[in-house]
């Protein structure tokens, strides 16, 4: 009977111990959540002298870093059945694998130039990549250019796997990253509605837009935006409220006269482009949705290689024809712009979880 006491007691303690943990957790999240207004000016770094641009061609790369965290050796816990336990998945990839990554992507953009290039999830300060200040490694690489950074997840301490208080997320401080060899007139975060139930609204991003002006000599101005959709969306209902609030900025530019070009990660397939097109014998278990066809009007254009996928999916390492593989990383362009090339460029997902996607276009 006493042997039955203590067992109960001892349940009891780590019951309320357990409960007092996740109470901490959610209050103190609470307390520091980052809730940015819904215009921020991005401050650029390394500014560039103002000037005109003559320039009417302009190449761009967009590219998700996945953090230099997710590259081909590494998958990733979070699912919706691994909250309390990693199991055998890696929270966070060990340091030496995330020095390779950054390596890898180093390596890319001095063998691939552009104009412009559009970057997401980029770390400034983060327990899952050991802290390393991976926008200013990347500066590195771009002698001459201009840069912003617009965050869009800054959270104190991620609690999960809720039973490994050990092995959490930890703090993660991340964005997206503009590079440009011009300077821009102005650089503003705008945040995208839709928000998660409270629970998990303060542990998520707060995704954004990172809209970017630079005048033309013409009078007009090239509007650039980097964009992060939202990624774990059951139903779609938040992409939709985000697609929404892009749509409006973009056509409210293009009245104006402006040049229009969005690139980024959109969580989504362009309009009509099945999900499935890479892996069809792997896709169950998997959803990707598109963008709705109707969105745009239709002399707007959704730029994309349909030959090369941009992204892979982390239940497991990395393995060629095992792995599901989708595109879901393209642009979007006025229709006063002209596509002269788009490639997908296939690096294997050595460097990141996504692939990089170039594009040439000319101003009419």
């Amino acid at each position: 009977m006493k042997l039955l006491r203590n067992v109960f007691y001892f349940i009891l303690i780590l019951l309320v111990a357990f409960l007092l943990y996740v109470g901490i957790s959610l209050g103190y999240s609470t307390l520091t959540d980052f809730q940015p207004e819904e215009e921020i000016r991005l401050t650029p770094y390394n500014a560039i002298k103002k000037k005109m641009i003559s320039d009417s061609s302009f190449s761009f790369i967009t590219w998700n870093l996945g953090y230099a965290g997710l590259g081909a050796k590494s998958d990733f816990f979070f699912k919706s059945d691994r909250l309390l336990f990693s199991g055998d998945a890696m929270v966070r990839s060990p340091e030496a694998l995330v020095e390779e990554y950054l390596t890898l992507q180093s390596s890319f953009f001095e063998e691939y130039s552009a104009d412009f290039y559009l970057l997401q999830e980029v770390d400034l300060d983060s327990k899952r990549s050991y802290h390393k200040n991976q926008y200013t490694r990347i500066l590195d690489n771009f002698p001459g250019y201009e840069s912003t950074f617009a965050v869009n997840y800054d959270v104190k301490r991620v609690p999960i796997p809720i039973l490994e208080p050990h092995n959490v997320m930890g703090k993660v401080y991340s964005g997206l990253a503009t590079f440009s060899r011009f300077p821009n007139q102005s650089a503003t975060r705008f945040q995208l509605p839709g928000e998660y139930e409270w629970s998990t609204r303060i542990f998520q991003l707060d995704r954004c837009i990172a809209l970017h002006r630079y005048p033309l000599e013409t009078g007009k101005e090239l509007v650039v935006m980097n964009v992060h959709n939202s990624a774990f969306d059951k139903g779609g209902f938040i992409k939709k409220q985000q697609v929404e609030y892009f749509k409006n900025l973009a056509l409210e530019e293009y009245e104006k006269g402006n040049y229009v070009i969005a690139g980024g990660d959109w969580n989504q397939c362009p309009p009509d482009f099945p999900y499935d097109t890479f892996a069809p014998e792997l896709a169950e278990g998997y959803i990707q949705y598109n963008i709705k066809d109707d969105l745009f009007p239709q002399d707007w254009q959704w730029v994309y290689d349909p030959t090369v996928p941009t992204n892979r999916k982390t239940d497991f390492i990395y393995e060629k024809g095992a792995s599901f593989i989708t595109l879901i990383d393209f642009y979007l362009i006025s229709p006063n712009v002209e596509v002269k090339e788009v490639k997908g460029i296939d690096l294997d997902f050595a460097a990141s979880d996504h692939q990089p996607v170039y594009m040439e276009v000319r101003l009419k």
